[in-house]
């Protein structure tokens, strides 16, 4: 069998063994998510489930990956990616026990993006879908360290319904892992299936009912490892244009955090309150209940993927006639549900 098919295995089975301990390990430790008006579940739940995920993600990556085998440059980019991976399941733990201030969370979101910027991984160059490559010479760092924060934050918000994160993570890893086969990234293939891997046997326990969440911990974690790795490898050899494909991939959590910019500055809220206008709250207000909501959301998140392996085969008038489309077909579900007013009180 292929690396990457070892890697999604290894990370399955070692993320299925060891939520449990987790679960243990998080009710005796305190850590622990209780309800509030915001947030839909009724008893306290176990909130540092992303611990078991980076267990076993790490188990899948080295497990597989012969890093003694990769050119110097890539070694010690995915050096830089786990060494950041590691910091930001520190913070997400610090958080999920004591609650750290937006700030104080966002430096340590930066320093972790540092560290990747200074194994080499950064964004050089963004392509056009006619084959033209825009270099960013001075802004090279600081699109980085944006684009990591960035998608770092975007799933982090919308873990907000049982197996929601997780299962949106999943697509995109599997989207990535796709797009990276297409491109012959063997790197990318193993990195994102361990991935993968860890996210699918942590929703065996996550979906709903949970018993047990992600918390900042994973959240954070499942989005810096896809923005790291979108940088490194497959997205970067693509002939569409060079971000596209993790930001179809990652559509749901970047478009739902979008809206909820625009929607607080509209309505002169901070940007950081949260509140209820959310794309999952919007359809529990329809009357899905939780499966419904996050199952439709899978939907999206796999349609957006297959736009993302589509776009990858495609070049010129074809790629730019598919991103219209779908960015028309985005803001006129967004105009329906309303996610751009902020809901009465």
């Amino acid at each position: 069998m292929p690396n990457f098919v070892w890697a999604l295995l290894i990370a399955l089975v070692v993320s299925l063994v060891i939520t449990p301990a987790v679960i243990l390990f998080a009710d005796k430790t305190g850590a622990m998510d209780a309800p509030d008006a915001r947030k839909v579940h009724k008893k306290p739940i176990p909130r540092i489930g992303g611990l078991g995920i980076y267990i076993a993600f790490m188990a899948g990556v080295l497990a597989t990956l012969q890093l003694d085998m990769l050119p110097e440059d890539v070694k010690s980019g995915v050096i830089g990616l786990l060494i950041g991976a590691t910091l930001i399941v520190i913070l997400g733990l610090v958080d999920d026990y004591k609650n750290l201030p937006p700030k104080v969370k966002l430096l340590g979101q930066i320093v972790a993006a540092g560290v990747l910027v200074a194994f080499g991984v950064q964004i050089d160059f963004v392509a056009d879908p006619f084959g033209d490559y825009f270099y960013l010479e001075y802004f090279a760092i600081p699109a980085t360290l944006f684009w990591i924060v960035g998608l770092t934050n975007t799933v982090n918000l919308i873990d907000g319904l049982d197996g929601l994160a997780a299962g949106v993570a999943t697509i995109a890893s599997i989207t990535i892992l796709l797009v990276a086969i297409q491109n012959a990234f063997v790197l990318v293939t193993i990195i994102t299936a361990a991935l993968a891997g860890a996210a699918i046997g942590f929703l065996w326990y996550n979906f709903n009912p949970a018993k047990i969440f992600m918390g900042d911990t994973g959240s954070m974690l499942l989005g810096f490892v896809l923005a790291g790795i979108s940088v490194i490898g497959a997205v970067k050899s693509a002939a569409t244009i060079a971000l596209i494909v993790p930001i179809l991939a990652l559509g749901v959590p970047i478009l739902d955090t979008s809206f909820a910019i625009i929607r607080r500055y509209r309505s002169g809220v901070p940007i950081f309150k949260p509140d209820k206008g959310h794309l999952h709250h919007r359809l529990l207000d329809m009357g899905f209940n939780q499966r419904q909501a996050v199952l439709l959301m899978y939907v999206i998140s796999a349609m957006l993927g297959l736009s993302a392996v589509l776009l990858n085969e495609v070049s010129g008038g074809v790629a730019v006639a598919i991103v219209v489309a779908v960015v028309l077909l985005v803001f006129f579900g967004a105009k329906k549900l309303g996610i751009l007013r902020m809901k009465n009180p």
